[in-house]
């Protein structure tokens, strides 16, 4: 069954995907509003609601019908500058974000891990991004999406050293670990969105390359 979601709440819009998704959110004549909140200003749209904050002050502040939520929240170690502040947003920030979704009753909250998030992991960034995973499992959504993309491939407005490097390797790897445009990924959040699948699922990159074809 496919539903059409009117009222949408979007983390991480400034984002390399989150731009791409909010570009197709405002772009789809179904939808009524998205309410996108972040740190600096937005461009203006008649149906994009902007609230400008630290995300962490903002929640609080939101407000209206919300349908689906989408999270597109990350950073890196080097951008975080220590463990802590990197699970302050990866983890607390999200988990955080998608309370405040619940509150305002989205039903379906579609949120970016990573591909091998394990909450046992030896690996500090794959394993904060499994302990993400099992603390939105534990908030019981009626509909909850986990995608795990590999390396984001596009343009960044702050280019990060290390995907510049990987970026053309990636594209050479097979089946999941191969390098997905962020513009790809923004296409398949966006078509899974539209999807009424009960409880949760997890869907790792090569199905989101395939979901986010032209």
């Amino acid at each position: 069954m496919y539903l059409t979601p009117q009222h949408v709440l979007l983390a991480g819009a400034t984002g390399l995907t989150g731009e791409h998704l909010l570009d197709r959110l405002l772009n789809e004549p179904t939808i009524s509003r998205v309410l996108a909140p972040t740190r600096r200003a937005l461009a203006e749209h008649p149906r994009l609601q902007n609230p400008v904050g630290e995300l962490s002050t903002t929640l609080a502040q939101l407000s209206g019908r919300v349908d689906i939520a989408y999270c597109c929240l990350g950073t890196t170690l080097k951008q975080a500058g220590s463990e802590a502040a990197f699970r302050a947003v990866d983890l607390d920030l999200v988990v955080a974000f998608a309370q405040r979704a619940r509150e305002l009753g989205a039903r379906h909250l579609l949120a970016i891990s990573a591909i091998g998030a394990d909450p046992q992991s030896s690996i500090f960034y794959n394993r904060v991004k499994g302990e993400m995973e099992e603390a939105l499992k534990a908030q019981n959504w009626p509909q909850l999406t986990l995608v795990r993309p590999s390396l984001l491939l596009g343009e960044r407005l702050q280019p990060r050293l290390a995907e510049r490097l990987a970026g053309p390797f990636s594209r050479l790897l097979p089946g999941k670990y191969h390098g997905i445009e962020a513009c790809t990924l923004a296409r398949a959040l966006w078509r899974l969105a539209l999807e009424e699948e009960d409880g949760m699922r997890v869907i790792e990159s090569d199905d989101l390359r395939k979901l986010g074809k032209n």
